[in-house]
């Protein structure tokens, strides 16, 4: 298990990481999430040693992580360092022999992964020649060389086409059932919600957020939409209730309490029929919103 505890990085008088604390449990996919200049990628860079500890502690299985600990962590960077002018497989192959495999094992390594993200075809391309989507997928499958211990990825979805979303999906499930924590970023909140076991919210520095997706969904506002034949100028004088967006039959509100829920749906049924009263989960974007704003 990764675990951060109240870690700060300062640049000069500037605090750009503020005690930060979370989890990367085993076999769960953590998504890391915030807006830009959050404080994620320079996390992130603490966490595979790039950049020193202005103050905290990192533990890996209970103790501060050492080079061979790193040596073993997948990591992909906000910034791509793949050599343009090399081919895709000399390179891979390099790097699987950095995380301690053998020539012919890290071989047969890339290009297992290489067909697995659609790629076998451009193993002897020099890496600029590929378009920038592949270039992507040719970073993931740097990161996953050597059956990493723990996944550390930077933004891993931009540029990829749905196929090769899903090849990453499928990867991500078959790492985490080994019992690898996965800890990843990203700005697309829609594969956000369905990879990820568990989020943390990062804005300003700070951790806003921590939870499964589930959870922070109900700690966010939960809202109820009517549909009513008797349409819905009326509700805005229902007390307790607040009209969010109202459209023609439908209407979303916040409800205050019980009471005023009941007030509500009488008051509605008393106009006419309801052809629905259904609360409204906040998705994760919601959330993400709420808790950054």
């Amino acid at each position: 298990m990764l675990e951060l505890d109240n870690v700060v990085r300062r640049f000069g008088d500037r605090t750009v990481v503020d005690e930060v604390s979370f989890r990367v449990r085993p076999g769960l996919v953590t998504g890391f999430v915030g807006g830009n200049g959050a404080g994620k990628t320079t996390t992130m860079r603490m966490i595979m040693g790039v950049l020193a500890l202005s103050a905290g502690e990192i533990r890996w299985n209970g103790r501060p992580p050492t080079r061979e600990d790193r040596r073993a962590f997948g990591y992909m960077p906000e910034e791509r360092g793949l050599y343009p002018k090399q081919s895709v497989l000399s390179q891979l192959v390099y790097l699987g022999r950095l995380r301690g495999l053998g020539a012919a094992g890290a071989r047969r390594a890339v290009e297992d992964l290489l067909d697995r993200f659609s790629l076998a075809e451009k193993r002897d391309a020099k890496l600029e020649s590929l378009s920038l989507g592949n270039q992507q997928r040719v970073q993931i499958v740097a990161a996953l060389m050597g059956e990493p211990g723990l996944l550390v990825l930077d933004e891993p979805f931009s540029g990829l086409d749905p196929i090769a979303v899903d090849s990453m999906a499928e990867v991500l499930r078959e790492i985490t059932g080994r019992g690898v924590p996965v800890l990843f970023s990203s700005h697309q909140l829609d594969l956000v919600e369905r990879l990820c076991d568990h989020l943390v919210v990062l804005s300003g520095g700070r951790v806003v957020g921590d939870g499964s997706p589930d959870r922070l969904r109900r700690q966010g506002r939960v809202r109820h939409r009517l549909r009513t034949a008797a349409g819905t100028r009326w509700v805005r004088d229902v007390a307790g209730v607040t009209v969010v967006t109202e459209n023609d039959d439908t209407v979303l509100v916040e409800i205050a309490n019980s009471e005023a829920a009941d007030g509500l749906l009488t008051e509605a049924l008393r106009r006419g029929t309801v052809r629905e009263f259904a609360e409204v989960v906040p998705s994760v974007g919601d959330v993400f919103r709420e808790l950054a704003a």
